[in-house]
């Protein structure tokens, strides 16, 4: 994950590698970058949209994960600048 995602932050790193080692999926025939994949997917999706807002107030699951997924991309390809870049740092 670090090498994918230098901008990614430790915690994050730290929480999404704990997920996946940890919480009681069947990633049987999945690749380690899927399971980060659809970590970090279902993690942002939860924790940093409202998207368990728009399902309690009726928006359909679909549809409510196409409103919330260019918010998740942005701060996916946000952590895949090393931590660096994003700052102006040189």
């Amino acid at each position: 994950m670090r090498h994918e995602f230098p901008g990614c932050p430790e915690i994050a790193i730290i929480f999404y590698a704990h997920q996946i080692c940890t919480v009681r999926k069947n990633w049987r025939g999945i690749t380690i970058a899927e399971a980060v994949n659809v970590t970090m997917q279902n993690s942002l999706r939860h924790e940093f949209t409202d998207y368990d807002q728009l399902l309690m107030v009726g928006v359909r699951r679909k549809e409510a994960r196409r409103r919330v997924q260019p918010k998740i991309d942005a701060m996916i390809a946000s952590w895949v600048r090393p931590a660096e870049a994003q700052s102006g740092a040189p």
